[in-house]
């Protein structure tokens, strides 16, 4: 069985946090509220470091000057992240 080797945590850890942001989201604040659990988060987390969109996740985020309504649709938590708005 071939796996796809997963991409660097920390960065996919900001990848992941930064489109919230860009969505008026915070995740910390998601999972205080319980609306969000620690091993949802995780899991969204790992999710993008499993995906191979970091590079238009980048572009993306790079563009983005007003608040977006809806995650990008290449994201791979765009589900999650727009159950959270």
């Amino acid at each position: 069985m071939h796996r796809t080797p997963l991409g660097d945590i920390e960065k996919h850890f900001w990848l992941t946090r930064s489109v919230a942001r860009c969505m008026g989201l915070s995740l910390t604040e998601a999972m205080a509220e319980g609306k969000l659990t620690p091993h949802d988060y995780a899991q969204m987390v790992t999710r993008c470091r499993g995906s191979a969109c970091n590079e238009r996740c980048q572009i993306w985020l790079a563009a983005q000057q007003a608040r977006a309504a809806t995650a990008p649709e290449f994201c791979a938590n765009a589900e999650d992240l727009n159950k959270l708005t």
